[in-house]
């Protein structure tokens, strides 16, 4: 027969949350029940998702189906675990909801929780959906863990779980591949304040461990140190990128400088994402490298990079990317690109040194670190202030990282007096300043071959930063670098004897060569480095001002050795005054490359030698050093 409470004062039916456990009942107590199963000795009833028993038939009259609600009184809690209920009728009741009090587990300290059952509050950040189970990979405080529930082979479960949503999890620790994942047994998302309560946690989290770390410098340089401030801004920047799983797309000069700016701060990143996720495979989902040929963010390559960032996010769950330009991305030529990102939710960090337009690419960029702004100038190389960017990010790799400086400067020729004290700082690393000119030529080499590739561990080894085998990095530079001079005197030899020579009005040296017609096409080196290397020879042979020019067809590349040319303000007079010319380039003041319309290079040429021969005469940018760059 059914019970019937006393109804003398009101009584209290507990309604369980889903989660709750046999920790949140009590003998004696009434609870809100539904029917679950029926047999011929009685019913089954769920009072949650993992609290149930069996209310026996000679303890109520009737019948009950399957989905039926009652309330119940638990009459029994046996030893092993079993529950007996009592049905009951209530004339008047008070309900009470109980939530469970739940022990949130860490997710990025889960190493000993193998096997057993966690609770789980954090951020979706990524939905992958499998052949087999749908992974959410979960952010919280701690870090970012992959969480597997499976509905059906190929099947999305919880469809109702979006990206950003806060939710609770609760499932077992388990090993797969070496890596840790929690097998879901329940999923919720979490509303209103409860979400509320953990978005405050973990942005109070995400803003404390995205602070970056403030090692002294590698050398003592005001002119460096004071960008630090926005250095630590782009530091921090990136930290949060990571713990919020938003991918970071990398975006550089293909050449020594940028290379030399560019593995510090991936390999700085790399430690980063390892350290915050669990999953082995982040490090190649959340970071990419990639090479851009021309000293500007080309269409070619935006519309390639957007493309590939909305498939990942169709395909992988991912959110879009973090676009950060590396010793590019400070010009007006970038603005086409960056318009086009700006459709999307992509936010873009430019770290640069050559001459910017701030008004032309601010509206478009979150964060702009150029020694321009400072009214300094390209002797700060794009690769010194990434070396120390990479060191707030994450300072360990410090001991690996302070040959780089040195070798960016020789490679994009910094006339910085500070250069001598990178040099030092190197060889007491065991590098010779002749090492580090065949570093950067054999950076050179391989930029040259691997065009639009990143050369992921090749460029590592060339660098040694992240290398493993010290000896192999040693062999690779040698060979590269006898292989890369004995192409460049090849080339010379074709070259040198259709130089052209003329004394401009200022005393300075002026060289010309058509490297479409008197150069090697299709090979190493390629006309930007063809042109250098001319124009090296002549600074040494004369030990007076020279520049050089390397045309073709629509370029010209450019080179100066103590003239000031500015070449970004003569590409700016020469588009206004050339009309129908299609004048676009940049650099520095000393190194730079324009394009032209084909039938307008005469009096494109004409125009700039012109200007040249009024350029003033500066013994602060006159030097013999031998460098490395190329501009194509």
């Amino acid at each position: 027969m059914t019970s019937t409470a006393d109804s003398g004062e009101e009584t209290v039916v507990y309604d369980l949350d889903p989660d709750c456990t046999l920790e949140d009942v009590a003998e004696g107590n009434y609870y809100h029940a539904t029917v679950n199963g029926v047999v011929d000795y009685g019913v089954f009833v769920d009072l949650s998702e993992s609290v149930s028993g069996l209310a026996h038939e000679s303890n109520y009259e009737g019948s009950y189906e399957v989905g039926d609600d009652l309330v119940v009184e638990l009459t029994e809690i046996r030893e092993n675990g079993d529950l007996s209920f009592d049905p009951v009728e209530l004339d008047e009741y008070e309900t009470v909801e109980v939530g469970h009090d739940y022990d949130i587990a860490d997710a990025g300290e889960l190493g000993d929780e193998i096997g057993e059952t966690v609770h789980l509050e954090g951020e979706v950040v990524q939905i992958k959906q499998t052949g087999g189970p749908t992974i959410f990979h979960v952010s919280d405080e701690t870090g970012v863990i992959p969480c597997a529930a499976f509905e059906e082979a190929g099947v999305r479960a919880y469809p109702e779980v979006e990206i950003d949503d806060v939710i609770r999890v609760t499932g077992t620790v388990e090993e797969r591949d070496n890596a840790l994942q929690v097998e879901v047994d329940s999923l919720d998302v979490l509303a209103d304040g409860d979400a509320d309560d953990v978005r405050e946690r973990l942005e109070a989290a995400f803003e404390e461990r995205a602070e970056p770390h403030d090692p002294e410098p590698l050398v003592e340089w005001p002119a460096l140190t004071q960008m630090f401030p926005d250095l630590k801004q782009v530091a921090a920047q990136l930290r949060r990128t990571v713990l919020e799983s938003r991918p970071i797309r990398v975006r550089h000069h293909a050449d020594g400088d940028g290379m030399c700016a560019s593995i510090p701060v991936q390999y700085a990143l790399e430690q980063f994402i390892e350290d915050t996720h669990q999953d082995p495979e982040a490090k190649r989902h959340l970071f990419k490298r990639l090479p851009s040929k021309a000293p500007f963010y080309e269409m070619e390559d935006v519309t390639r990079d957007l493309n590939f960032a909305l498939e990942d996010q169709a395909r992988h769950g991912q959110k879009l990317p973090l676009l950060l330009m590396l010793d590019n991305g400070s010009t007006a030529e970038d603005v086409p690109a960056y318009e086009n990102l700006a459709h999307y939710d992509i936010p873009i960090v430019v770290v640069d040194h050559h001459h910017p337009d701030p008004e032309a690419v601010e509206p478009y960029v979150d964060n702009h670190v150029n020694p321009y702004l400072y009214d300094e100038d390209y002797r700060i190389t794009t690769g010194m202030m990434c070396v120390e960017l990479a060191r707030m990010i994450w300072p360990p790799i410090t001991e690996e990282l302070q040959h780089v400086p040195a070798v960016a400067g020789l490679c994009d020729r910094s006339k910085a007096d500070v250069m001598a004290d990178y040099v030092d700082l190197a060889e007491e690393e065991g590098y010779e300043e002749s090492t580090l000119r065949d570093i950067g030529e054999a950076l050179d080499y391989e930029a040259h071959w691997l065009k639009y590739d990143a050369g992921r561990n090749l460029i590592n080894d060339v660098l040694n930063v992240g290398s493993d085998d010290e000896q192999r990095h040693r062999e690779l530079v040698s060979f590269l670098a006898d292989t890369a001079e004995s192409e460049v005197e090849d080339q010379l030899d074709a070259a040198m004897p259709h130089v052209e020579h003329e004394r401009l009005d200022s005393e300075a040296n002026l060289y010309r060569i058509d490297v479409e017609n008197h150069a090697h096409r299709f090979t190493y080196p390629a006309p930007g480095k063809t042109t250098g290397e001319i124009h090296d020879r002549k600074v040494q042979q004369t030990g007076e001002p020279v520049i050089t020019i390397g045309y073709g067809p629509d370029f010209a590349v450019l080179r100066s050795d103590g003239v000031r040319l500015d070449i970004p303000e003569m590409v700016t007079e020469l588009n206004e005054e050339i009309v129908g010319g299609g004048v676009s380039g940049g650099g520095h003041l000393v190194v730079g490359s324009i394009k032209f319309v084909p039938g307008m290079r005469e009096e494109v040429l004409d125009a700039l030698v012109e200007k040249m021969a009024d350029a003033e005469i500066d013994e602060e940018l006159q030097s013999t050093t031998v460098g490395h760059e190329q501009d194509d």
